[in-house]
């Protein structure tokens, strides 16, 4: 098509103005969410275990300066997080509540990945997201104060952001999972073997046709929800079976906010009319559909395509990089690969003094905590890092020493095999964010299936 025909059709997709109750809930529900989790993350000892109990943090790599505040600040630091959330719910000073949670949270999430999981980037992004959006013009303190950013409308990409992002990322979860030990149900059974405990469901459970039902249903879940409530004539099926699918993963794999999370963005879907009697009653409904072109109309419509881009093309790197995912973490994370395989390992580590051929067995128990021990027994980056942290550590001492691993991994239940090259000083090797590491050893997943 041409880009005069283009152009016209872009602008009236994203800067068409429509009714803006479903933006206004959604801040609401978001604020009390993050408060919720930044509050909830001290009360539960979430904050004990991940940042004020170990001696240090894995960081993401190149993030290294970045650890926890010392002593009990984190506390604080977390308090104040769920300050900025409330502000965020009652719209008070939205914007820079916004942009600082987003910063605290990024934080966070940058200076630790032994508690990663994919719910946590999605909540860094959507933060990112919502400090753009005009979400405090009605029913927050900002608009009670200052009545002239009072407004009934909102921009039409305000709504279509957060759709063709679940859409990718729903998407990509759904693929991920058409590989055959999910398929087989090997993984839906080991996955509920760990909650055989359970009062009352924990034997149901363990039911041959409840695995399959967790397999097909999340592949066929994730690859049909969005479609499905974008046609009216789905829409409603498609949200109780949300509120099912959603309500089971929080009880069975307590997942945190995400779940409530998810189920928020329902408000998208649905007709203005229907937020507003149901949340917004004295609210009017804005009808007037015009189209206002902002001054940056270009440059947003810029960023806009870039940012889409990059979450397209950061889930499929790992397909560029040798061997399975699965087994080297290589282009796991950022991908939308959610509890996709059971990996189990056996590891140790060896420093040996180069002077003297003295080998020194490390006890990581001295080092980790139970949490770190299992993150440094089967992922890659975290065993380099921890390798070039006993390496500074001996420096210290005097010596100059290498740092040797001795790895079994088992995926998925799997016979054990040999992880990591035991003939490689991994404290000695450079790290890679684009390529495969040769001291993985090759994994043969693909050949057993």
């Amino acid at each position: 098509m041409p880009l005069n025909l283009l152009e016209p059709i872009m602008n009236k997709f994203l800067f068409k103005h429509i009714d803006n109750s479903s933006l206004i809930v959604f801040r609401i529900c978001f604020g009390a969410l993050i408060f919720l989790e930044s509050f909830g993350a001290i009360l539960t000892g979430w904050v004990k275990r991940t940042l004020i109990e170990p001696q240090f943090t894995f960081n993401f790599i190149g993030f290294d300066w970045l650890q926890p505040l010392p002593g009990q600040w984190m506390y604080v630091y977390y308090f104040v997080m769920a300050i900025f959330g409330f502000f965020v719910m009652v719209g008070y000073k939205y914007r820079l509540s916004m942009l600082s949670f987003t910063l605290l949270w990024a934080a966070t999430y940058a200076m630790q990945k032994s508690s990663y999981n994919n719910h946590y980037y999605f909540l860094m992004i959507l933060s990112a997201i919502m400090v753009f959006l005009p979400a405090h013009k009605y029913a927050s303190i900002d608009a009670k104060q200052n009545p002239n950013i009072k407004s009934l409308s909102m921009p039409n990409w305000c709504r279509w952001i957060f759709i063709i992002q679940l859409f990718i990322l729903y998407t990509y979860a759904s693929i991920a999972k058409t590989y055959p030990d999910w398929l087989d149900t090997t993984v839906a059974e080991l996955l509920m073997k760990s909650k055989k405990h359970y009062v009352l469901v924990g034997d149901l459970l363990q039911q041959k046709v409840v695995h399959y039902f967790v397999a097909y249903g999340g592949i066929l879940f994730d690859g049909l929800i969005i479609p499905l409530l974008l046609w009216k004539p789905t829409r409603k099926i498609a949200f109780f079976a949300s509120i099912f699918f959603h309500l089971f993963n929080s009880f069975i794999f307590q997942v945190g906010i995400f779940p409530y999370l998810s189920l928020s963005f329902a408000l998208f879907f649905f007709e203005p009319k229907v937020i507003q009697k149901l949340f917004l009653k004295r609210k009017p409904i804005y009808s007037k559909e015009q189209i206002v072109l902002p001054n940056y109309t270009n440059l947003f419509k810029t960023v806009f395509v870039l940012y889409f881009i990059v979450q397209i093309i950061l889930p499929l790197r790992h397909h560029f990089i040798k061997d399975n995912v699965l087994w080297t973490e290589e282009g796991h994370r950022l991908s939308w690969r959610m509890m996709l395989r059971s990996k189990s390992g056996n590891t140790s580590y060896r420093v040996i003094d180069k002077a003297t051929k003295k080998v020194i067995q490390i006890n990581l128990n001295d080092f980790l905590t139970k949490k770190q021990i299992r993150s440094a027994s089967s992922k890659p980056d975290v065993m380099w890092q921890f390798s070039k942290r006993l390496k500074r550590i001996y420096t210290e001492k005097g010596m100059d020493v290498e740092v040797h691993i001795r790895s079994y991994i088992s995926i998925n239940g799997r016979q054990s095999r040999r992880f990591i090259d035991p003939n490689i000083d991994i404290a000695s090797v450079k790290w890679s964010h684009f390529k495969h590491h040769d001291w993985i050893l090759p994994s043969n997943l693909d050949e057993n299936n």
